[in-house]
């Protein structure tokens, strides 16, 4: 990641806890006009033409927030993006700014691999676990993989915690090896 995308991210993480924003709007806002610029390859190259004046972009993106209805602040976040020529890299701010506030709340992002698809019991089981694992609240995301042939691995940061059948092999297999 560039150093100036960190930077604009805890800037605007700072103003987002300055201002008391409504996180759950400033998320689902960010969505929105992320969706918007995947959806429009004429508008990601309309804003980072760099024949194309900034106060021009701004217009345009201000014509675009009479439909998205952005808070100001996230507005103005974009337009210093774009009079910074920096409007291109607005995913890598976005994602930037979504772990920093992560941090900031003590949320850790864990990915939980299962073998098969899970009940909602099963996985709230594991969330409480992987919580406890982590110390921390956590953000689960789940992923499918029938490779692991059962049991579960379990991503947090840079730790893997392997509890599959496929990882109790390959340890059983090494040991046999070096014994």
């Amino acid at each position: 990641m560039a150093v100036f995308v960190a930077r604009y991210a805890c800037a605007f993480a700072d103003v987002a806890t300055q201002e008391k924003l409504d996180a759950a709007a400033i998320e689902r806002q960010m969505d929105d006009f992320i969706a918007t610029w995947n959806g429009s390859a004429e508008l990601r190259e309309l804003f980072v033409n760099p024949a194309v004046a900034a106060v021009q972009k701004v217009a345009v993106l201000d014509m675009l927030n009479v439909k998205l209805g952005l808070q100001k602040e996230l507005r103005n976040l974009l337009a210093v993006l774009i009079n910074n020529d920096r409007i291109g890299q607005v995913r890598e701010v976005v994602a930037a700014y979504r772990a920093e506030m992560q941090q900031r709340l003590g949320i850790r992002q864990v990915e939980i691999v299962t073998a098969r698809e899970l009940s909602a019991e099963d996985r709230a089981g594991l969330v409480a676990g992987a919580g406890k694992l982590a110390g921390a609240r956590i953000e689960a995301s789940f992923k499918l993989d029938t490779s692991i042939l059962g049991g579960t691995v379990v991503r947090i940061g840079s730790t893997v915690y392997d509890g599959s059948v496929r990882g109790r092999l390959e340890r059983l297999k090494e040991a046999l090896i070096a014994g």
